[in-house]
């Protein structure tokens, strides 16, 4: 009976705890599962601890930075042009014959009207010579007719007569003058003598070039402009001409814009005067005109090489935040929205602002987060 007492006595305790044995060991899953999260979050928290102070002890990669500020950016049309004199004249003889005299030489300055060279006039002298004695004698005979036909003595017809013969007599030697006036090549522009092409013996006749005349006080420079650009030049806009055997460039203006396209190369001609400021140009010097064809006066302008752009395209740059530190900085990278580039400098059109520092050089191994120096 007492086994038996004992064997009832011990069932219920032994039901009870199996009944509540599974519950301790969830709960006790569930504490411990929370003491190990506790746990990996605060050994991340010391590694991070570490790595910072690792990263702070650690010599940092010196860099230069450049401050971000607001400055104008221009693109250009870069064209290649050539200086062109506003008057420049072939100079030819007006009638056919052999240069006697030639009073010119290359380099020398004449003004306009002054005697170039002169023509064999021998035949042309004896000619108006007979002349100027055949139209003496027409003249007297007419001065005896109409003496005569005054006093009603003789008939009209004589008096006609010998007018008509005088006056024709005046008229050919009128012409004949003209013709040896012809001989003498005069200088139709005031400007300087080039390329004096004959000499004295050769022949010469009308289209045949004597020497070049070039007036240099009036200078233009000309350039073909590609059809694409149409919209965008006109009359009045900024050009910088730049001459690369002077090393020298001068502002000017477009003076005029051709209204038609070449059907052959897809161009049209633009031309700028050219400010008399040194005596070494030369006409068809070759120039650069740089035609301004968009101005942004307050732009962020950074060299296209501090660009850098990830494997969507994305473009960014490397930037320094110096927190209160004077000679250290975070790196970060920053995404940008580019726009236009020229000569090497791109417009920043979103992600950076004015008091920025973006970091120039030093840039390798790079990649966000680390301290540098600067």
């Amino acid at each position: 009976m007492k086994n038996i007492r004992i064997v009832l006595f011990t069932l219920p305790l032994w039901a009870l705890f199996a009944c509540t044995q599974p519950k301790n060991e969830a709960a006790e899953l569930a504490a411990l599962r929370e003491q190990k999260a506790k746990i990996e979050a605060r050994i991340a928290e010391l590694e991070k601890k570490q790595r910072a102070q690792k990263e702070v002890n650690r010599p940092a990669q010196t860099v230069s930075l450049q401050e971000v500020a607001l400055q104008p950016f221009r693109h250009y049309i870069d064209l290649q042009g050539r200086i062109v004199a506003e008057q420049s004249v072939s100079v030819t003889s007006k009638m056919p014959g052999v240069l006697t005299r030639i009073l010119v030489k290359n380099g020398e300055y004449v003004q306009k009207g002054q005697l170039l060279a002169q023509l064999d006039d021998e035949v042309m002298l004896k000619s108006m010579a007979e002349l100027e004695l055949q139209l003496k004698t027409a003249q007297d005979l007419y001065e005896r007719q109409k003496a005569l036909w005054e006093q009603r003595i003789g008939t009209e017809v004589q008096y006609i007569q010998a007018k008509a013969n005088k006056d024709a007599l005046e008229q050919r030697l009128a012409t004949t003058r003209e013709q040896w006036h012809q001989t003498r090549i005069y200088a139709p522009i005031s400007g300087t003598v080039d390329q004096v092409l004959l000499k004295v013996g050769q022949a010469i006749s009308p289209g045949v070039p004597l020497c070049q005349i070039v007036n240099l006080s009036q200078l233009k420079v000309s350039g073909e402009v590609p059809e694409n650009y149409a919209a965008a030049v006109k009359r009045g806009d900024p050009v910088q001409l730049y001459f690369p055997d002077l090393n020298e460039e001068v502002t000017s203006r477009i003076t005029y814009v051709s209204p038609t396209i070449s059907p052959t190369n897809r161009t049209f001609t633009v031309e700028a005067a050219l400010p008399e400021r040194n005596k070494s140009y030369r006409a068809n010097m070759i120039a650069v005109m740089k035609i301004a064809d968009y101005v942004n006066p307050k732009a962020i302008v950074l060299p296209v090489n501090l660009i850098y752009q990830e494997g969507d395209g994305q473009n960014y740059v490397f930037v320094a935040e110096k927190n209160g530190d004077e000679n250290r900085a975070i790196v970060r990278r920053v995404p940008v929205r580019v726009g236009r580039t020229y000569n090497g400098m791109v417009e920043i059109l979103n992600g950076l602002k004015p008091g920025e520092w973006v970091i120039t050089s030093g840039i390798q191994d790079l990649t966000g987060g680390e301290w540098v120096a600067y």
